[in-house]
């Protein structure tokens, strides 16, 4: 399976995406895949960036996101668009915190780990959409209609199946390698729309399960406008 493109094509499809979540990634893709051009020093893409820092995985990550969004309708590299926010990535994830140029090349991450990152943020964002009872038959194919076109009928499958999955946080937030734990709660956030207490209850079960603390779970909710859940 190719988890790469099917990441690519629910973050540039806005499949899963609920409420905050399709503001978020509406200000990086434009309708039918094409991308926007990235707002100055935010957006989920900074912010993804930013959580990776240098800790372990983060090259990998890197190449991934920048492989991901550089072909969900977009160019690798150039001054606007997904190439942009590539470069951007690329620098916020490589450590130190400072933005790469607009124009520059992000090293691609290794196929194998590459995958294995795309999966789990893919589990991370059908766990979350499942967390209020939402993701029914309909609204499965729904999501499944909107990619259709871009996927294979494996990667089909795949979400299938973990549509029709028990919700188990604690055993998903076990999977999780070690450096994703704020990509997965912040690609989590982008799938609900944290208007009912079943996901308020997920998002606090999931932090607990990747060992995030309430303060840096509220500060991950403000830098993304979300309504704070913790105390």
């Amino acid at each position: 399976m190719d988890a790469m493109k099917l990441l690519g094509s629910l973050l540039s499809n806005q499949a899963l995406a609920s409420g905050l979540g399709s503001q978020l990634l509406g200000s990086v893709f434009g309708g039918g895949g094409q991308a926007r051009p990235p707002a100055s020093g935010g957006g989920l893409g900074n912010l993804l960036g930013a959580f990776m820092g240098g800790g372990a995985g983060g090259a990998d990550l890197a190449g991934l996101l920048a492989s991901v969004m550089g072909g969900a309708g977009g160019t690798p590299t150039g001054g606007g668009g997904l190439g942009g926010l590539a470069g951007l990535l690329g620098g916020l994830m490589a450590g130190g915190g400072e933005a790469a140029s607009p124009g520059a090349t992000v090293a691609p991450a290794r196929p194998a780990d590459a995958n294995g990152q795309a999966t789990v943020l893919i589990r991370a964002m059908v766990n979350a959409a499942k967390s209020d009872g939402r993701i029914d038959e309909q609204e499965q194919q729904k999501i499944l209609a909107q990619i259709g076109h871009e996927v294979s009928s494996e990667e089909v499958a795949f979400l299938q199946k973990e549509f029709a999955a028990p919700l188990d946080v604690a055993e998903f937030a076990r999977s999780v390698p070690p450096g994703m734990q704020k990509q997965v709660y912040l690609l989590s956030l982008t799938s609900i729309d944290l208007d009912s207490q079943n996901e308020a209850n997920y998002l606090g079960e999931l932090a607990r399960g990747l060992g995030i603390d309430p303060a840096t779970c509220n500060q991950i909710h403000d830098q993304v406008g979300a309504q704070r859940i913790f105390a």
